[in-house]
This record gives structure tokens, C-alpha cells and sequence, in this order.
């Protein structure tokens, strides 16, 4: 006899249907990634258009800053400039109202102002004997009484450029002469010579003309190229020329005041006035002499040579300097500034 079967729910289809779809959904699970983090590789092309683009905006961001400095400079002039139109309009009203309140006062005092320049005109064109053209103060701002006239419309400075010209004796003057250019340009006595000529220059009338000319065997003139001309008193680019010129000239060799002289002669128009800066009687007239020793009579010879060379009515003043073993150039350029009609002095060594 067949029993019969009871019913039930889960039987074993079902079970093997939940069992294949429990295995499908672990098999999903485990073939599925679960947090994965995936890397980005970085495109090189555009982390250099950031890097660019990083850059302008610093840039323009500077810019900016520069813009608005500039904007508070603009405004800052605009404000100052607004305050100095304010205060010009203001200063013109008060003129315009002092002109119309009393025109009569304007026109005297403009007239007080035209007559002080007339007179300082007149005083320019009026320049007196003893203006300076060129300044130059001794030790303590000393006045000098001299007894040189100083005045004159073409004035001549002759300079002795001589070897002797480099030291008080013989034996201190050829060692010098031995020296280097440089060296001989420092020497005390010529810098001494330098100074007397810059205080002649200074006491030249601005109207008069002068020349400087340096002479040892040969006469030339401290400046360069202006052989036979006048040079103007007013020009003070001239007269440092001429100062220059003789701060840069060496001393060197012989002495012949007979060549000098007979240059004047090359100036269409005589000096009227001739200051002589020497040291002695001339050693050569105007040829060297034969030997190397020139005795006392042969320099006296040679100076009253010299003198011949003289243009008629030329004044002489002789600035003598110190130097040993010539006892008769004191009298015989003495005698000669007084028959030309001009001084001689020797100066003390700290004149001027």
C-alpha cells in the first residue's frame, strides 16, 4: 500500500535553486572590485600650461601693484599741483590789485630798477685801473706794494725758462736739470716763478691784452700757437691757458734775453708795458756760446746786447730771483728798469 508523501515547502529542487543562486552572487562578489583607487598619471604638456598660467597671474598681479603706486603718484602731483595753481592765481590777484589799487608806485619802482641797472652798466663799461681779472690771494690775503706799474694796454711777460730757473745755486741747479720733466716742473723756484706770473696775471686790467712767453735759448709762448698775437685780459679761458702752459713747462738749458727781446718785434703793435722774470745775466746771446763756462764779462756783454733789442719806449719792470755767482745783475737790470722808465724789485720768498 502505497504511503502518502507529505507536502513541504522546501524541497530538494528548491534547495538546489537557492544554492546556485547564493553560489552566483558570492561568484559576482568576488569578481567585482571593490574599493579600488585608480591612479591618474599627470599630462606633462599640461602641468607646464599650469605652471605658464601660474606666472601670469603673478605677473599681473605685480602689474596691479605697480598701476596703483602710479595712481597714488598721479593723484599725489594732482592734489600738490592743484595747490600751487591755487596759491599762483592768488599771488596774481594781489599784483593785478596792487598795480590797480596805486599804478603810480609800480612805475616809480620800476623805474628805481631800470636806474640801478643803468648804473651798473656804467660801472662795467667804466672799469677802473687795478680790477682783477683773475683772482689770487697770497699767504693772509696780503695787499703788495711793489712800485710796479700794472697797468697797460698790451702787457708782455717774459719768463726765464732757464736750467738756473730750477734752484738758488750752481750746484742744486745742474743736479736738477739732470732730472725727469716731472720732476724739474716741481722744483720749489719754478713754482715760485709760477706764482709771480698768476699774481701779474691777476692784476690786469680787464680791458688790456697780454701775452706770456717762456724763453731759454728760444722764446715760445705758454700758449701754444699764438705766436705774434695779443691775447685778450677778459678771456678767462685764455689767461688759464697761459697758466697752464707755464705749470707745464720744464726748465732747461741756457739763457739768451737777446732772443727774446728781438721777438717783440714779430707783434705788429709794441707792448706798452714788459715785465721781465729772471734770475741772472744772460749766458748766451744769440747763439750759444763756444764753450761750456761763460765768464762774468761775457754774460755782461751778452746783456747789454741784449738791450739794444729793445723797442723803443718799452717800460721794463725786472722781477729778479735769487741765485748765487752773479754779483752784477742786480745793478745792470736796476739801471735798465730805471732808463726804460720802469721798477725792479727781488722779492722775499714768500712774495707773492
Amino acid at each position: 500500500m502505497i504511503k502518502n508523501r507529505r507536502f513541504t515547502a522546501f524541497s530538494l529542487s528548491f534547495l538546489d535553486i537557492m544554492a546556485c543562486g547564493f553560489g552566483a552572487v558570492t561568484l559576482l562578489f568576488l569578481i567585482l572590485r571593490h574599493s579600488v583607487v585608480e591612479e591618474v598619471q599627470p599630462d606633462p604638456r599640461l602641468s607646464a600650461e599650469v605652471e605658464m598660467l601660474k606666472e601670469d597671474v603673478s605677473e599681473a598681479e605685480e602689474e596691479r601693484s605697480d598701476l596703483l603706486n602710479s595712481i597714488e603718484e598721479l593723484e599725489l602731483q594732482l592734489v600738490t599741483t592743484q595747490g600751487l595753481s591755487t596759491r599762483y592765481l592768488t599771488e596774481v590777484e594781489e599784483v593785478e590789485e596792487s598795480i590797480q589799487s596805486d599804478p603810480e608806485e609800480r612805475i616809480a619802482m620800476l623805474r628805481r630798477q631800470v636806474e640801478e641797472l643803468e648804473r651798473e652798466t656804467a660801472d662795467m663799461e667804466e672799469v677802473e685801473f687795478g680790477d682783477k681779472v683773475r683772482q689770487f690771494l697770497g699767504d693772509g690775503n696780503r695787499q703788495y706794494l711793489t712800485g710796479l706799474v700794472l697797468g697797460g694796454e698790451r702787457v708782455m711777460i717774459l719768463v726765464d725758462g732757464s736750467a738756473s730757473m730750477l734752484a738758488d745755486t750752481v750746484v742744486n741747479a745742474v743736479r736738477r736739470r739732470n732730472m725727469e720733466p716731472e720732476r724739474r716742473v716741481e722744483s720749489p723756484k719754478w713754482q715760485w716763478t709760477v706764482r709771480t706770473v698768476e699774481w701779474l696775471l691777476a692784476q690786469l686790467p680787464p680791458s688790456s691784452r697780454f701775452q706770456v712767453y717762456i724763453f731759454n735759448s728760444q722764446p715760445v709762448p705758454a700758449v701754444e700757437g699764438s705766436e705774434g698775437e695779443w691775447l685778450d685780459a677778459a678771456d678767462s679761458l685764455q689767461l688759464e691757458e697761459a697758466v697752464e702752459g707755464l705749470k707745464a713747462f720744464a726748465p732747461d738749458g741756457g739763457t739768451s734775453l737777446e732772443n727774446a727781446l728781438t721777438m717783440l718785434k714779430d707783434f705788429t703793435e709794441k707792448p706798452d708795458n714788459l715785465f721781465l722774470l729772471t734770475d741772472g745775466l744772460p749766458t748766451q746771446g744769440k747763439s750759444p756760446p763756444g764753450s761750456a763756462m761763460v765768464s762774468g764779462e761775457e754774460r755782461r756783454r751778452n746783456f747789454l746786447s741784449a738791450v739794444g733789442q729793445l723797442p723803443a719806449g718799452v717800460p721794463v719792470n725786472t722781477i729778479l730771483f735769487p741765485m748765487e755767482g752773479d754779483p752784477e745783475a742786480a745793478a745792470l737790470f736796476w739801471q735798465f728798469a730805471m732808463a726804460t722808465n720802469g721798477a725792479f724789485i727781488s722779492p722775499s720768498r714768500d712774495w707773492p
